[in-house]
Protein backbone atom coordinates (compact mmCIF):
# COMPACT_ATOMS: atom_id res chain seq x y z
CA UNK A 1 0.00 0.00 0.00
CA UNK A 2 1.46 3.38 -1.04
CA UNK A 3 1.82 5.81 1.86
CA UNK A 4 1.51 9.41 0.73
CA UNK A 5 -0.83 12.34 1.04
CA UNK A 6 -1.12 13.31 -2.63
CA UNK A 7 -4.24 15.33 -3.45
CA UNK A 8 -4.96 17.03 -6.76
CA UNK A 9 -7.79 18.77 -8.54
CA UNK A 10 -10.16 16.45 -10.40
CA UNK A 11 -11.66 18.46 -13.28
CA UNK A 12 -14.66 16.12 -13.39
CA UNK A 13 -15.74 16.62 -9.77
CA UNK A 14 -14.30 20.16 -9.53
CA UNK A 15 -12.58 19.51 -6.23
CA UNK A 16 -9.28 18.30 -4.86
CA UNK A 17 -9.29 14.61 -4.11
CA UNK A 18 -6.86 12.20 -2.49
CA UNK A 19 -5.19 10.09 -5.14
CA UNK A 20 -5.69 6.36 -4.86
CA UNK A 21 -4.67 4.26 -7.83
CA UNK A 22 -6.86 1.46 -9.14
CA UNK A 23 -4.02 -1.07 -8.86
CA UNK A 24 -1.86 -0.52 -5.75
CA UNK A 25 1.63 0.64 -6.68
CA UNK A 26 0.74 1.25 -10.34
CA UNK A 27 -0.59 4.30 -12.22
CA UNK A 28 -2.10 4.47 -15.70
CA UNK A 29 -1.64 7.98 -17.15
CA UNK A 30 -2.93 9.03 -20.58
CA UNK A 31 -2.18 12.46 -22.05
CA UNK A 32 -3.46 13.73 -25.40
CA UNK A 33 -0.46 14.16 -27.67
CA UNK A 34 0.21 16.51 -30.58
CA UNK A 35 -1.45 16.70 -33.95
CA UNK A 36 1.54 16.37 -36.26
CA UNK A 37 0.22 18.58 -39.06
CA UNK A 38 2.70 21.29 -38.12
CA UNK A 39 5.45 22.21 -35.71
CA UNK A 40 4.67 22.31 -32.00
CA UNK A 41 4.56 25.76 -30.38
CA UNK A 42 4.96 27.30 -26.94
CA UNK A 43 1.32 26.62 -26.07
CA UNK A 44 1.92 22.91 -26.66
CA UNK A 45 4.94 22.93 -24.37
CA UNK A 46 2.86 23.51 -21.26
CA UNK A 47 0.88 20.23 -21.08
CA UNK A 48 3.87 18.06 -21.94
CA UNK A 49 6.13 19.73 -19.35
CA UNK A 50 3.28 19.72 -16.80
CA UNK A 51 2.53 16.01 -17.17
CA UNK A 52 6.21 15.15 -17.36
CA UNK A 53 6.48 16.56 -13.82
CA UNK A 54 3.31 14.69 -12.78
CA UNK A 55 4.71 11.34 -13.88
CA UNK A 56 8.12 12.18 -12.38
CA UNK A 57 6.52 12.89 -9.00
CA UNK A 58 4.38 9.76 -9.10
CA UNK A 59 7.55 7.74 -9.70
CA UNK A 60 9.24 9.61 -6.87
CA UNK A 61 6.39 8.44 -4.61
CA UNK A 62 7.20 4.88 -5.61
CA UNK A 63 4.58 4.19 -8.26
CA UNK A 64 5.29 2.26 -11.43
CA UNK A 65 3.79 4.57 -14.06
CA UNK A 66 2.60 3.56 -17.49
CA UNK A 67 2.58 6.91 -19.28
CA UNK A 68 0.77 6.81 -22.64
CA UNK A 69 0.88 9.85 -24.92
CA UNK A 70 -0.52 9.50 -28.41
CA UNK A 71 0.40 10.97 -31.77
CA UNK A 72 -2.59 12.28 -33.74
CA UNK A 73 -1.69 11.66 -37.37
CA UNK A 74 -5.20 11.45 -38.85
CA UNK A 75 -8.75 12.63 -38.31
CA UNK A 76 -8.37 15.73 -36.16
CA UNK A 77 -10.03 19.11 -35.75
CA UNK A 78 -9.07 21.43 -32.92
CA UNK A 79 -11.44 24.34 -33.00
CA UNK A 80 -14.76 23.99 -31.26
CA UNK A 81 -17.70 24.19 -33.64
CA UNK A 82 -15.89 22.71 -36.65
CA UNK A 83 -16.85 19.56 -38.43
CA UNK A 84 -14.47 16.60 -38.67
CA UNK A 85 -11.58 17.72 -40.83
CA UNK A 86 -8.45 15.64 -41.26
CA UNK A 87 -5.85 18.33 -40.58
CA UNK A 88 -2.94 16.06 -41.52
CA UNK A 89 -4.52 15.36 -44.91
CA UNK A 90 -5.13 19.07 -45.59
CA UNK A 91 -1.62 20.16 -44.55
CA UNK A 92 -0.03 17.40 -46.61
CA UNK A 93 -1.73 18.83 -49.70
CA UNK A 94 -0.41 22.30 -48.89
CA UNK A 95 3.14 21.04 -48.42
CA UNK A 96 2.89 18.78 -51.49
CA UNK A 97 4.02 15.79 -49.46
CA UNK A 98 2.70 12.32 -48.77
CA UNK A 99 0.75 12.51 -45.48
CA UNK A 100 2.98 9.96 -43.73
CA UNK A 101 6.06 11.79 -44.98
CA UNK A 102 4.80 14.98 -43.38
CA UNK A 103 3.77 13.13 -40.21
CA UNK A 104 7.30 11.76 -39.89
CA UNK A 105 8.77 15.24 -40.33
CA UNK A 106 6.67 16.89 -37.63
CA UNK A 107 6.86 13.92 -35.26
CA UNK A 108 10.65 14.19 -35.39
CA UNK A 109 10.42 17.92 -34.68
CA UNK A 110 8.10 17.25 -31.73
CA UNK A 111 10.43 14.62 -30.27
CA UNK A 112 13.36 16.98 -30.77
CA UNK A 113 11.59 19.69 -28.76
CA UNK A 114 10.65 17.26 -25.99
CA UNK A 115 14.28 16.11 -25.66
CA UNK A 116 15.45 19.71 -25.37
CA UNK A 117 12.92 20.25 -22.57
CA UNK A 118 14.36 17.16 -20.83
CA UNK A 119 10.95 15.47 -20.86
CA UNK A 120 11.01 11.74 -20.25
CA UNK A 121 9.71 9.63 -23.11
CA UNK A 122 6.28 8.10 -22.55
CA UNK A 123 6.15 4.35 -21.96
CA UNK A 124 3.93 3.98 -25.05
CA UNK A 125 3.38 6.46 -27.89
CA UNK A 126 0.61 5.02 -30.08
CA UNK A 127 -0.51 6.63 -33.33
CA UNK A 128 -4.06 7.08 -34.56
CA UNK A 129 -3.25 5.51 -37.95
CA UNK A 130 -1.77 2.48 -36.21
CA UNK A 131 -5.05 1.77 -34.41
CA UNK A 132 -7.72 2.02 -37.11
CA UNK A 133 -8.90 -1.55 -36.40
CA UNK A 134 -9.44 -0.77 -32.70
CA UNK A 135 -11.35 2.40 -33.56
CA UNK A 136 -13.61 0.63 -36.06
CA UNK A 137 -14.30 -2.11 -33.52
CA UNK A 138 -15.25 0.45 -30.87
CA UNK A 139 -17.56 2.26 -33.30
CA UNK A 140 -19.27 -1.04 -34.16
CA UNK A 141 -19.92 -1.66 -30.46
CA UNK A 142 -21.42 1.81 -30.01
CA UNK A 143 -23.71 1.26 -33.03
CA UNK A 144 -24.77 -2.16 -31.69
CA UNK A 145 -25.74 -0.55 -28.40
CA UNK A 146 -27.91 1.98 -30.17
CA UNK A 147 -25.91 5.16 -29.53
CA UNK A 148 -24.52 5.81 -33.01
CA UNK A 149 -25.93 5.78 -36.52
CA UNK A 150 -24.59 5.64 -40.05
CA UNK A 151 -25.55 8.14 -42.75
CA UNK A 152 -24.07 8.11 -46.28
CA UNK A 153 -20.89 6.33 -45.15
CA UNK A 154 -20.33 8.48 -42.06
CA UNK A 155 -21.09 7.49 -38.46
CA UNK A 156 -22.27 9.91 -35.76
CA UNK A 157 -22.64 9.57 -32.01
CA UNK A 158 -26.19 10.23 -30.79
CA UNK A 159 -25.62 12.82 -28.06
CA UNK A 160 -29.32 13.38 -27.30
CA UNK A 161 -29.91 9.69 -26.61
CA UNK A 162 -26.79 9.52 -24.45
CA UNK A 163 -27.91 12.58 -22.46
CA UNK A 164 -31.17 10.81 -21.55
CA UNK A 165 -29.27 8.52 -19.19
CA UNK A 166 -25.84 10.09 -18.65
CA UNK A 167 -24.56 13.54 -17.62
CA UNK A 168 -23.25 14.79 -20.97
CA UNK A 169 -21.51 18.11 -20.33
CA UNK A 170 -20.51 17.45 -16.70
CA UNK A 171 -16.76 17.67 -17.35
CA UNK A 172 -16.90 20.91 -19.32
CA UNK A 173 -19.89 22.42 -17.54
CA UNK A 174 -21.83 22.68 -20.82
CA UNK A 175 -25.61 22.42 -20.91
CA UNK A 176 -26.79 20.40 -23.88
CA UNK A 177 -29.67 22.78 -24.69
CA UNK A 178 -27.21 25.66 -24.92
CA UNK A 179 -24.99 23.65 -27.23
CA UNK A 180 -27.91 22.96 -29.56
CA UNK A 181 -28.71 26.67 -29.72
CA UNK A 182 -25.14 27.84 -30.34
CA UNK A 183 -23.76 25.13 -32.66
CA UNK A 184 -23.09 26.62 -36.09
CA UNK A 185 -24.41 25.08 -39.30
CA UNK A 186 -21.63 22.93 -40.73
CA UNK A 187 -20.81 20.82 -43.74
CA UNK A 188 -22.65 17.55 -43.31
CA UNK A 189 -24.82 19.01 -40.57
CA UNK A 190 -27.98 17.92 -42.44
CA UNK A 191 -26.79 14.31 -42.10
CA UNK A 192 -26.98 14.48 -38.32
CA UNK A 193 -30.07 13.83 -36.27
CA UNK A 194 -29.00 16.58 -33.84
CA UNK A 195 -26.57 19.46 -34.06
CA UNK A 196 -24.58 18.28 -31.02
CA UNK A 197 -23.87 14.82 -32.53
CA UNK A 198 -20.19 14.27 -33.34
CA UNK A 199 -18.44 12.19 -35.97
CA UNK A 200 -17.02 8.80 -35.09
CA UNK A 201 -16.18 8.06 -38.73
CA UNK A 202 -16.28 10.26 -41.82
CA UNK A 203 -16.76 9.18 -45.39
CA UNK A 204 -13.70 10.14 -47.45
CA UNK A 205 -14.42 12.28 -50.51
CA UNK A 206 -12.57 11.27 -53.71
CA UNK A 207 -9.78 13.83 -53.20
CA UNK A 208 -9.02 12.70 -49.63
CA UNK A 209 -5.55 11.15 -49.36
CA UNK A 210 -5.85 9.36 -46.02
CA UNK A 211 -8.56 6.69 -46.15
CA UNK A 212 -9.26 3.24 -44.77
CA UNK A 213 -11.79 0.52 -45.51
CA UNK A 214 -14.55 0.14 -42.95
CA UNK A 215 -17.99 -1.51 -42.70
CA UNK A 216 -19.43 1.85 -43.82
CA UNK A 217 -17.14 2.36 -46.82
CA UNK A 218 -13.80 4.11 -47.21
CA UNK A 219 -13.22 6.91 -44.75
CA UNK A 220 -11.21 8.18 -41.80
CA UNK A 221 -11.78 8.31 -38.03
CA UNK A 222 -13.14 11.22 -36.06
CA UNK A 223 -10.79 12.88 -33.62
CA UNK A 224 -12.36 11.75 -30.34
CA UNK A 225 -12.59 8.02 -31.01
CA UNK A 226 -8.82 7.59 -31.38
CA UNK A 227 -8.03 8.48 -27.76
CA UNK A 228 -10.81 6.27 -26.41
CA UNK A 229 -9.56 3.31 -28.44
CA UNK A 230 -5.88 3.75 -27.62
CA UNK A 231 -6.26 4.58 -23.92
CA UNK A 232 -8.47 1.54 -23.30
CA UNK A 233 -6.14 -0.73 -25.25
CA UNK A 234 -3.04 0.19 -23.25
CA UNK A 235 -4.46 1.24 -19.87
CA UNK A 236 -7.71 -0.73 -19.62
CA UNK A 237 -11.38 0.19 -19.70
CA UNK A 238 -10.94 2.23 -16.50
CA UNK A 239 -7.62 3.92 -15.77
CA UNK A 240 -6.28 6.38 -13.23
CA UNK A 241 -5.48 9.76 -14.78
CA UNK A 242 -6.34 11.43 -18.09
CA UNK A 243 -4.51 14.68 -18.75
CA UNK A 244 -4.48 17.44 -21.33
CA UNK A 245 -4.96 21.13 -21.92
CA UNK A 246 -8.07 22.88 -20.59
CA UNK A 247 -9.10 23.65 -24.17
CA UNK A 248 -9.65 19.91 -24.74
CA UNK A 249 -12.40 19.57 -22.13
CA UNK A 250 -14.98 20.31 -24.82
CA UNK A 251 -15.59 18.76 -27.22
CA UNK A 252 -12.74 16.25 -27.10
CA UNK A 253 -12.74 14.91 -23.54
CA UNK A 254 -16.48 15.25 -23.14
CA UNK A 255 -16.90 13.08 -26.23
CA UNK A 256 -14.30 10.59 -25.01
CA UNK A 257 -16.29 10.08 -21.82
CA UNK A 258 -19.53 9.56 -23.75
CA UNK A 259 -18.28 7.06 -26.32
CA UNK A 260 -16.16 5.10 -23.80
CA UNK A 261 -19.04 4.92 -21.34
CA UNK A 262 -21.27 3.32 -23.99
CA UNK A 263 -18.56 1.03 -25.40
CA UNK A 264 -17.49 -0.28 -21.98
CA UNK A 265 -20.58 0.26 -19.85
CA UNK A 266 -18.90 2.63 -17.39
CA UNK A 267 -16.90 5.86 -17.20
CA UNK A 268 -13.31 5.45 -18.43
CA UNK A 269 -11.28 7.63 -16.04
CA UNK A 270 -10.95 8.12 -12.26
CA UNK A 271 -9.20 11.51 -12.28
CA UNK A 272 -9.23 14.17 -15.00
CA UNK A 273 -6.40 16.74 -14.96
CA UNK A 274 -6.23 19.87 -17.14
CA UNK A 275 -3.54 22.50 -17.38
CA UNK A 276 -4.49 26.07 -18.19
CA UNK A 277 -3.44 27.95 -21.31
CA UNK A 278 -0.44 30.05 -22.26
CA UNK A 279 -1.81 33.33 -23.54
CA UNK A 280 -0.24 36.12 -25.57
CA UNK A 281 -1.68 39.57 -24.98
CA UNK A 282 -4.45 37.86 -23.01
CA UNK A 283 -5.55 35.59 -25.87
CA UNK A 284 -4.99 31.82 -26.07
CA UNK A 285 -1.90 30.98 -28.08
CA UNK A 286 -2.88 28.73 -30.97
CA UNK A 287 -2.58 28.10 -34.68
CA UNK A 288 -6.21 29.05 -35.24
CA UNK A 289 -5.44 32.55 -33.89
CA UNK A 290 -2.16 32.85 -35.84
CA UNK A 291 -0.42 34.12 -32.69
CA UNK A 292 1.83 31.19 -31.89
CA UNK A 293 5.59 30.91 -31.50
CA UNK A 294 7.03 27.57 -32.64
CA UNK A 295 9.56 25.81 -30.44
CA UNK A 296 12.35 26.26 -33.00
CA UNK A 297 11.57 30.00 -33.19
CA UNK A 298 11.62 30.17 -29.40
CA UNK A 299 15.02 28.48 -29.20
CA UNK A 300 16.51 30.54 -32.05
CA UNK A 301 14.84 33.90 -31.30
CA UNK A 302 13.61 34.05 -34.90
CA UNK A 303 10.15 35.58 -34.36
CA UNK A 304 9.05 39.24 -34.45
CA UNK A 305 7.78 39.27 -30.85
CA UNK A 306 10.93 37.69 -29.40
CA UNK A 307 13.67 39.96 -28.10
CA UNK A 308 16.16 37.08 -27.89
CA UNK A 309 16.54 33.31 -28.12
CA UNK A 310 15.36 31.39 -25.05
CA UNK A 311 17.03 28.29 -23.74
CA UNK A 312 14.78 25.19 -23.38
CA UNK A 313 15.52 25.05 -19.63
CA UNK A 314 14.47 28.69 -19.31
CA UNK A 315 11.14 27.87 -20.97
CA UNK A 316 10.67 24.84 -18.71
CA UNK A 317 11.38 26.95 -15.63
CA UNK A 318 9.06 29.72 -16.85
CA UNK A 319 6.22 27.20 -17.15
CA UNK A 320 6.85 25.55 -13.77
CA UNK A 321 7.03 28.88 -11.91
CA UNK A 322 3.27 29.15 -12.35
CA UNK A 323 0.77 26.60 -11.00
CA UNK A 324 -0.45 24.40 -13.83
CA UNK A 325 -4.11 25.41 -13.39
CA UNK A 326 -3.34 29.15 -13.63
CA UNK A 327 -3.13 31.08 -16.88
CA UNK A 328 0.36 32.05 -18.01
CA UNK A 329 0.80 35.09 -20.23
CA UNK A 330 3.79 35.23 -22.55
CA UNK A 331 6.18 38.15 -22.26
CA UNK A 332 9.87 38.64 -22.97
CA UNK A 333 10.24 40.16 -19.51
CA UNK A 334 8.85 37.02 -17.84
CA UNK A 335 11.15 34.72 -19.81
CA UNK A 336 14.19 36.90 -19.14
CA UNK A 337 13.38 36.91 -15.43
CA UNK A 338 13.03 33.10 -15.59
CA UNK A 339 16.48 32.85 -17.15
CA UNK A 340 18.09 34.76 -14.25
CA UNK A 341 16.09 32.78 -11.68
CA UNK A 342 16.90 29.40 -13.22
CA UNK A 343 20.62 30.21 -13.28
CA UNK A 344 20.55 31.38 -9.66
CA UNK A 345 18.86 28.19 -8.44
CA UNK A 346 21.13 25.92 -10.44
CA UNK A 347 24.23 27.72 -9.18
CA UNK A 348 23.03 27.21 -5.60
CA UNK A 349 22.40 23.53 -6.38
CA UNK A 350 25.91 23.03 -7.78
CA UNK A 351 27.40 24.98 -4.89
CA UNK A 352 25.72 22.99 -2.10
CA UNK A 353 26.66 19.66 -3.70
CA UNK A 354 30.35 20.65 -3.53
CA UNK A 355 30.27 22.03 0.02
CA UNK A 356 31.55 20.00 2.98
CA UNK A 357 29.87 20.29 6.37
CA UNK A 358 32.13 20.67 9.43
CA UNK A 359 30.45 17.62 10.98
CA UNK A 360 28.68 18.95 14.06
CA UNK A 361 25.64 16.86 15.01
CA UNK A 362 23.78 19.79 16.58
CA UNK A 363 22.88 23.05 14.88
CA UNK A 364 24.92 26.12 15.72
CA UNK A 365 21.85 28.21 14.88
CA UNK A 366 18.81 26.15 16.00
CA UNK A 367 16.32 28.75 14.74
CA UNK A 368 17.82 28.77 11.24
CA UNK A 369 18.10 24.98 11.30
CA UNK A 370 14.42 24.68 12.13
CA UNK A 371 13.46 27.14 9.39
CA UNK A 372 15.54 25.31 6.78
CA UNK A 373 13.88 22.02 7.73
CA UNK A 374 10.45 23.66 7.44
CA UNK A 375 11.22 24.97 3.95
CA UNK A 376 12.46 21.53 2.87
CA UNK A 377 9.52 19.66 4.38
CA UNK A 378 7.10 22.05 2.68
CA UNK A 379 8.48 21.11 -0.75
CA UNK A 380 6.90 17.68 -0.37
CA UNK A 381 3.71 19.20 1.09
CA UNK A 382 3.41 21.56 -1.89
CA UNK A 383 3.84 18.75 -4.43
CA UNK A 384 1.26 16.70 -2.53
CA UNK A 385 -1.13 19.66 -2.76
CA UNK A 386 -2.04 19.61 -6.46
CA UNK A 387 1.53 19.45 -7.81
CA UNK A 388 2.30 23.05 -6.80
CA UNK A 389 5.66 23.50 -8.53
CA UNK A 390 5.43 27.29 -8.10
CA UNK A 391 5.55 27.01 -4.31
CA UNK A 392 8.34 24.41 -4.47
CA UNK A 393 10.44 26.82 -6.53
CA UNK A 394 9.65 29.63 -4.08
CA UNK A 395 10.97 27.51 -1.20
CA UNK A 396 14.13 26.58 -3.11
CA UNK A 397 14.68 30.33 -3.47
CA UNK A 398 14.27 30.69 0.30
CA UNK A 399 17.02 28.10 0.76
CA UNK A 400 19.38 29.68 -1.78
CA UNK A 401 20.55 32.62 0.41
CA UNK A 402 21.39 30.14 3.18
CA UNK A 403 23.65 28.21 0.81
CA UNK A 404 25.23 31.40 -0.56
CA UNK A 405 25.58 32.73 2.98
CA UNK A 406 27.50 29.64 4.16
CA UNK A 407 29.78 29.90 1.13
CA UNK A 408 30.36 33.63 1.64
CA UNK A 409 30.80 33.43 5.40
CA UNK A 410 27.69 35.43 6.33
CA UNK A 411 26.22 32.21 7.78
CA UNK A 412 28.48 30.13 10.03
CA UNK A 413 29.53 26.80 8.55
CA UNK A 414 28.11 24.90 11.52
CA UNK A 415 24.83 26.83 11.68
CA UNK A 416 23.01 23.77 10.35
CA UNK A 417 23.32 20.29 11.82
CA UNK A 418 25.02 17.60 9.73
CA UNK A 419 21.65 15.89 9.17
CA UNK A 420 19.99 19.12 8.00
CA UNK A 421 22.89 19.94 5.69
CA UNK A 422 22.78 16.45 4.14
CA UNK A 423 19.04 16.81 3.62
CA UNK A 424 19.60 20.20 1.98
CA UNK A 425 21.80 18.54 -0.65
CA UNK A 426 19.21 15.84 -1.24
CA UNK A 427 16.36 18.35 -1.43
CA UNK A 428 17.99 20.32 -4.26
CA UNK A 429 18.93 17.15 -6.13
CA UNK A 430 15.52 15.53 -5.80
CA UNK A 431 13.29 18.53 -6.39
CA UNK A 432 15.28 20.58 -8.89
CA UNK A 433 16.64 17.71 -10.99
CA UNK A 434 14.53 14.60 -10.46
CA UNK A 435 11.04 16.11 -10.03
CA UNK A 436 11.16 19.49 -11.78
CA UNK A 437 13.43 18.00 -14.45
CA UNK A 438 15.82 20.92 -14.65
CA UNK A 439 19.32 20.68 -16.13
CA UNK A 440 22.37 22.93 -16.08
CA UNK A 441 21.86 25.53 -18.79
CA UNK A 442 25.39 25.13 -20.12
CA UNK A 443 25.12 21.32 -20.25
CA UNK A 444 21.77 21.54 -21.97
CA UNK A 445 23.30 24.06 -24.38
CA UNK A 446 25.87 21.46 -25.47
CA UNK A 447 23.13 18.85 -25.79
CA UNK A 448 21.13 21.37 -27.80
CA UNK A 449 23.92 21.76 -30.39
CA UNK A 450 24.20 17.99 -30.76
CA UNK A 451 20.44 17.76 -31.21
CA UNK A 452 20.38 20.63 -33.71
CA UNK A 453 22.93 18.70 -35.78
CA UNK A 454 20.79 15.57 -35.51
CA UNK A 455 17.77 17.57 -36.62
CA UNK A 456 19.62 18.94 -39.65
CA UNK A 457 20.60 15.39 -40.58
CA UNK A 458 16.93 14.31 -40.28
CA UNK A 459 15.77 17.25 -42.43
CA UNK A 460 18.41 16.40 -45.03
CA UNK A 461 17.26 12.76 -45.06
CA UNK A 462 13.65 13.89 -45.60
CA UNK A 463 14.79 16.17 -48.43
CA UNK A 464 16.63 13.29 -50.12
CA UNK A 465 13.51 11.09 -49.86
CA UNK A 466 11.54 13.82 -51.66
CA UNK A 467 14.34 14.05 -54.22
CA UNK A 468 14.94 17.64 -53.12
CA UNK A 469 18.66 17.36 -53.76
CA UNK A 470 19.17 21.13 -53.76
CA UNK A 471 18.18 21.33 -50.08
CA UNK A 472 20.12 18.16 -49.25
CA UNK A 473 23.30 19.49 -50.85
CA UNK A 474 22.87 22.92 -49.27
CA UNK A 475 22.71 21.43 -45.76
CA UNK A 476 25.77 19.25 -46.40
CA UNK A 477 27.78 22.12 -47.91
CA UNK A 478 26.89 24.65 -45.19
CA UNK A 479 27.87 22.19 -42.47
CA UNK A 480 31.16 21.48 -44.26
CA UNK A 481 31.88 25.22 -44.35
CA UNK A 482 31.52 25.19 -40.56
CA UNK A 483 33.78 22.23 -39.97
CA UNK A 484 31.27 19.35 -39.96
CA UNK A 485 31.43 16.65 -42.63
CA UNK A 486 28.46 14.36 -43.31
CA UNK A 487 28.99 10.84 -44.58
CA UNK A 488 26.08 8.73 -45.83
CA UNK A 489 26.53 5.15 -44.72
CA UNK A 490 24.42 1.99 -44.93
CA UNK A 491 22.80 2.53 -41.50
CA UNK A 492 22.32 6.28 -41.87
CA UNK A 493 24.29 9.51 -41.94
CA UNK A 494 27.18 10.15 -39.54
CA UNK A 495 28.98 13.42 -38.87
CA UNK A 496 32.69 14.14 -38.43
CA UNK A 497 34.32 17.29 -37.08
CA UNK A 498 37.33 18.53 -39.08
CA UNK A 499 38.29 21.26 -36.60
Amino acid sequence: MMTHDLHFYNSYTRQKEKFESITPGHVGLYVCGPTVSGESHLGHARPYITFDVVQRYLRHLGYKVRYVRNITDAGHFEEEGRDAIDKVNEKAKLEKMEPMEMVHKYTNLFHHGMRLFNNDDPAIEPTATGHIIEQISMIETIIERGYAYEVNGSVYFDVNKYAEGYPYGKLSGRILEDQLETTRELDGQDEKRNKADFALWKKAPPEHLMRWKSPWGEGFPGWHIECSAMSSKYLGEVFDIHGGGMDLQFPHHESEIAQSTIAHGHAPVRYWMHNNMITINGKKMGKSYNNFITLSQLFSGDHPVLEQAYHPMVVRFYILQTHYRSTLDFSNEALQASEKAARRLWEAHELVQKMVHPGNDTAGDPKLDEQVNTWMRECTEFMNDDFNTAKVIANLFELTPVINGIKGGQVKAGALSAATFALLKVTFKVFLEDILGMQALQVAQNNKMDQVLSLLIEIRADAKKRKDFATSDQIRNKLAENGVLLKDEKDGTVSYSIE
